[in-house]
């Protein structure tokens, strides 16, 4: 078997590899351009995103284990063979992603990068800062990254609100939506968090009437995917002062491009998505990977970890 590891830290995932899989002939690539003739007899590709020119060249490729949640960037590509198994890494990014949300809530709730802007300036300046206690918070999609949201915000004493398309039992939602009653949780809460992964029943969920329901003073996080949000209509809320701010880590256009409205705007986090990522994440991402390269390489298919039906 051929692996080939296209990823900024593929030699570090390839010296774990190595001597638990001898048998497994592995190249590791940070760049597209480090990879070569091998694309050509890859049977494994362990990737969070790859081009569809490197995919048209890769004609013995039987699976791919991406590195991320969601698997959109990889199943969206036009030329990927509908007989290629693809698995992802859910489960893993629940600790950086809830930390993530955190920092963006914490961050907007005391204006903190007013205060990183001050320091630079010399200039002492304070003012009170709200609290997270007793707030309301909407988490749009309660998979595993929203499970441990809710938790944290539990012992934050928040209120949370789920929003799925699966209505389900879980101890730290105090109220369980589907995806039909948006617009009244819209209404209701402090903090507006996107984790749903991008499907088209997503996409542009987050539209103009969802955000003119927020509250003026409410707070719009997306760490989920940056077609989930209408991007025209968030810029108008937050320009109109219709929502307070937003917290962004996911973006339609990739990397933000220079120019674009959210660089210039203070009432406004703008983060390169980073929110999944972690000082761990090889180590994170290898126990999900190792397990399913055993299997695989025992000819087991149809039970590996985390099988996308696409």
């Amino acid at each position: 078997m051929n692996l080939l590891i296209l990823d900024p830290r593929a030699d570090e995932y390839k010296k774990a590899l190595l001597p638990k899989f001898p048998e497994v002939s592995i190249h590791s690539a940070k760049k597209e351009e480090e990879i070569g003739d091998f694309i050509e007899k890859a049977d494994i590709l362990l990737v969070i995103r790859i081009s569809n020119e490197l995919i048209k060249k890769a004609s013995k490729l039987k699976w791919i284990q991406a590195l991320t949640t969601g698997v959109d960037y990889i199943i969206n590509l036009p030329s990927l063979k509908k007989e290629v198994i693809v698995t992802s890494t859910r489960g893993m990014h629940g600790p950086q992603v809830s930390e993530m949300a955190f920092l963006l809530m914490l961050a907007l709730n005391r204006n903190f990068p007013e205060v990183v802007r001050n320091q630079d300036k010399g200039i002492w300046e304070r003012w009170p800062g709200r609290l997270l206690w007793k707030k309301k918070v909407g988490v749009l999609g309660v998979g595993v990254i929203g499970e441990e949201i809710a938790r944290k915000c539990k012992v934050f004493g928040m209120e949370v609100f789920g929003i799925d398309i699966v209505r389900r039992k879980v101890e730290s939602v105090d109220i369980f939506y589907g995806s039909e009653d948006i617009i009244n949780v819209a209404k209701e809460v402090d903090y507006f968090i996107i984790v749903a992964p991008f499907t088209p029943q997503t996409e542009k969920m987050v539209d103009s009437k969802v955000l003119s329901a927020m509250k003026p003073t409410a707070f719009l996080l997306n760490l989920g995917r940056g077609e989930i949000v209408d991007e025209e209509a968030l810029i108008q809320a937050l320009n109109s002062g219709r929502i307070a701010g937003a917290g962004l880590d996911t973006y339609c256009q990739e990397p933000l491009p220079k120019g674009h409205p959210f660089w210039g705007m203070k009432n406004v986090i703008v983060s390169p998505h980073v929110a999944g990522m972690s000082d761990i994440y090889v180590e994170q991402a290898l126990l999900i990977f190792e397990e399913n390269l055993r299997r695989f390489l025992k000819g087991e298919r149809r039970n590996l970890i985390n099988l996308v039906e696409w």
